[in-house]
């Protein structure tokens, strides 16, 4: 298989999954829930080992309580995936809403210029995406499957455009090399 194909064949894949994502955003959303739970506990133990491990006693402190507190999270996550998925959809949430809540400040500061009206409407969007999740729990519950899938789509449609980029560099620097009398 060519190489630019490989890249085609990628985004295809990429882009199925984020269909399968979409079309099953809840069941995709508790799943990202129990990877994150599991990562949290792998993480947790080995930030334990490392705090007891460690030399100092306000590291070694530190270094535990944090490795605790992953690990209760990682088995909280896994023991009530769905609850696990409203904390981290509401905790993003949280961050879209920040989000625009730091482009309208920007916006304010961008006052007179061309950009300003852009800048507004970016920061009034997200505050207004933020409010529409937080009043309907049913998105909450689907969102990270929803955003997952996005962002497998646009993945997808960028691995495609790579690898058809990819096929007509190549067929052009293999014209060019004919040209010069060079063997392709």
């Amino acid at each position: 298989m060519s190489d630019w194909l490989k890249w085609v064949v990628l985004g295809l894949i990429s882009i199925a999954f984020g269909v399968f994502a979409l079309n099953h955003a809840v069941l995709t959303s508790v799943s990202v829930t129990i990877v994150v739970g599991a990562l949290l506990l792998v993480t947790g133990a080995v930030q334990t080992y490392a705090g007891v491990t460690d030399i100092g006693w306000g590291n070694k402190i530190l270094s535990i309580l944090l490795g605790l507190v992953l690990l209760l999270l990682g088995v909280s996550f896994l023991a009530d995936p769905l609850a696990g998925t409203i904390s981290l959809a509401v905790l993003v949430t949280i961050f879209i809403a920040a989000g625009g809540v730091l482009r309208l400040l920007f916006a304010l500061r961008l006052r007179g210029t061309p950009f300003f009206w852009m800048m507004l409407a970016s920061g009034v969007l997200s505050l207004g995406l933020a409010a529409f999740i937080l009043l309907n729990p049913e998105v909450t519950v689907a969102l990270l499957g929803i955003l997952l899938g996005v962002e497998l789509l646009f993945n997808g449609a960028g691995l495609i455009a790579l690898g058809l980029f990819r096929r007509s560099y190549l067929k052009g620097q293999r014209a060019g090399r004919e040209a010069d009398g060079e063997p392709a």
